[in-house]
């Protein structure tokens, strides 16, 4: 019996032993579980496989599809990679010598199991499978409004809000509904105030479309909401991506609850403003019919604006809409404004007349007026602020404060608001003269134009002397006279006098006449006539000044050369040897010469000093 139960142990261990062998005898095969590609682009499945080192080991590519399996491609181990014809890959697929199966140009209609089974003869088999992924991104969605047909509120049942539309996308992709920027949750159930119905379009491409319609039931306050949706998708790489839609608003009917009346033109109103006032509700759409009062006396409007045309201060008070709204004729749709008009006063100025004032006498005016608001007066005198308590005083009146002055009133707070008036005044006395300017001539006997300008009221007469041509015309306040004639001795000598009159009086000034010459490269006027003394008494003003200081270097120079000539006198005077050798030693550095010349006789006086450097 022992025997027995021994022998049978025995026999018991030699099976499992077996069995053991047998199975690690077997072939392993790797594949990745999942492989992701982009339509289009090219797929590479790998397959690597251990325990067997056969010769005879083949590898073979198989697609599943609806339960059954399709080869594509096969490997033998020692020989070329061949595919099968007639499947859905044929033309795509390849494998290589590692045997990578490889598929270009990947369609989505590729997202398949695909098996790598290895045959080693005695070694034995094995197989691994892998899912092939494809992905697209779908386009840009769409969001359409479901109608051009305004949507009521208070229906029992919910309306079509918009349809959002994401086509070619690869896995499906997924919508959401945003109403004001927050998500709406996933409804199916058709009887919640708020659903979505969505479908999905396979496309012959194998792209896949989608579409989800919202449908809802609004209430007023949905009037100013914004409604859009996303598309959520699937990329490589457990990518989540999302793209945005366009957004829409809705068109919602509702009745009135309220009305507003308002001013639409800018504020504050002035005298001589266009006025609009709008009345409107806070319904849609608006009532059609409106009445307005002021004061509680009937006024006509345009529909829901009342327009008024150049308002005047009268045009200020109390102004009542009535918006009637069939659709709800219990509402209290009455509202008021108050219109206020700003006015300014004409300014009042005392004396109003125009003034006319003596020469160096005293003029004075006030200016009012009154205002809405707090206002402003000033005087003016072109851009320049004279006064601005509204009196005007001129003390001394000179000719040059002749004109126009403007009195200026303005409200500050109310742009525009602004009234003036105008003021004029007249400066009556002797007449004055501008100093006069030299006349310059090359040569005598040529002609000379003077321009003698004055001012006075009335305006004044000019007597020129000695006469020419002569010409009166007037720049501003002044008058000017213009006179050309000939340069002859007596005009160089004496010049000529300009003078002024009118029945307050007359006022005169002299014009010298130069000549002009060239000396050294710069021009020189030189006097002519006495060219020291003479000049200098005919010219006035300016111009005398310039006489002195010539005569002033003349006389300088006159008594350097006197020095110089005494000089050379004395040292031609006899003298002793002691005298001569002093003289002699004497350091004379420059060569000194000095010519004097008359134009009536011929005389010369020459000095010249040499320098010497031996005894004589």
């Amino acid at each position: 019996m022992d025997g027995l139960g021994t022998g049978r142990a025995s026999l018991l261990c030699t099976l499992l032993l077996w069995a053991f062998q047998t199975c690690s005898a077997g072939v392993s095969v790797k594949v990745y579980p999942e492989v992701e590609v982009i339509k289009g682009q090219t797929a590479r499945l790998s397959c690597s496989y251990s325990g067997s080192q056969s010769s005879s080991t083949i590898v073979e590519w198989y697609i599943e599809e609806q339960g059954s399996r399709t080869r594509v491609a096969f490997r033998p181990q020692s020989g070329g990679g061949e595919t099968d014809n007639g499947t859905s890959l044929s033309g795509r697929v390849t494998i290589e010598k590692n045997f990578t199966l490889t598929i270009t140009s990947v369609k989505p209609s590729d997202e398949l199991t695909f098996i790598c089974q290895v045959t080693a003869g005695p070694d034995g088999s094995g197989e691994a499978s892998t899912m092939l992924k494809v992905f697209f991104a779908p386009e840009s969605p769409q969001l359409t409004k479901s109608s051009t047909q305004a949507i009521s509120v208070g229906q029992s049942f919910p309306s079509e809000i918009g349809s959002c539309i994401a086509k070619n996308g690869h896995p499906p992709p997924r919508i959401i509904w945003f109403k004001n920027d927050f998500p709406l949750p996933e409804i199916k159930d058709k009887k919640e105030k708020t659903y979505m119905v969505p479908s999905v379009v396979k496309e012959s491409s194998g792209l896949i479309t989608i579409k989800s319609i919202l449908y809802m039931l609004p209430t007023k306050a949905d009037k100013d909401s914004r409604f859009h949706c996303i598309v959520e998708y699937k990329l490589p790489g457990q990518q989540i991506k999302q793209m945005t839609s366009n957004v829409i608003k809705l068109d919602l009917n509702y009745p009135s609850e309220k009305s507003m009346f308002s001013i639409q033109s800018s504020v504050p109103i002035k005298e001589g403003d266009d006025v609009i006032m709008k009345c409107e509700t806070d319904g849609n759409p608006q009532p059609t019919e409106y009445e307005f009062k002021k004061n509680d006396k009937e006024i006509k409007g345009t529909a829901n604006l009342l327009k008024l045309k150049s308002v005047s201060r009268n045009a200020s008070g109390e102004y009542m809409c009535h918006a009637i709204d069939f659709e709800n004729l219990d509402a209290d749709l009455k509202s008021s404004l108050h219109l206020d008009v700003n006015y300014i006063d004409p300014m009042n100025v005392t004396p109003k007349e125009p003034q006319v004032v003596m020469l160096d006498g005293k003029v004075a005016w006030q200016c009012k007026t009154k205002a809405s608001k707090s206002h402003t007066v000033q005087w003016k005198r072109g851009s320049e602020v004279l006064s601005q308590d509204g009196t005007l005083a001129i003390e001394p009146v000179t000719y040059d404060k002749a004109g126009e002055y403007v009195c200026v009133g303005a409200v500050p707070t109310v742009p525009g608001l602004t009234a003036l008036a105008r003021v004029n005044l007249t400066v009556q006395g002797k007449p004055k003269v501008d100093p006069a300017s030299p006349g310059e001539v090359m040569k005598e006997g040529d002609t000379v134009t003077l321009k003698c300008t004055a001012y006075g009221h009335p305006a004044p007469q000019f007597t020129w002397t000695p006469s020419g041509k002569q010409s009166v015309t007037v720049d501003g306040k002044k008058v000017v006279s213009t006179v050309t004639l000939e340069a002859t001795p007596d005009v160089m000598q004496k010049g000529v006098t300009c003078e002024a009159a009118n029945e307050y009086g007359k006022d005169s000034t002299s014009f010298p006449v130069a000549l002009k010459r060239d000396i050294g490269g710069s021009a020189e006027v030189l006097l002519s006539g006495n060219p020291v003394l003479k000049s200098a008494e005919s010219q006035q003003g300016g111009s005398s000044a310039v006489v002195i200081a010539v005569v002033v270097c003349v006389l300088l120079l006159l008594l350097l050369v006197a020095l110089i000539f005494f000089l050379s006198k004395k040292s031609k005077l006899p003298c002793g040897k002691k005298d001569k050798k002093e003289v002699d030693k004497t350091e004379v550095n420059n060569d000194i010469v000095v010519e004097m010349k008359s134009g009536k006789t011929v005389e010369q006086s020459e000095l010249l000093i040499k320098n010497t450097s031996k005894e004589q």
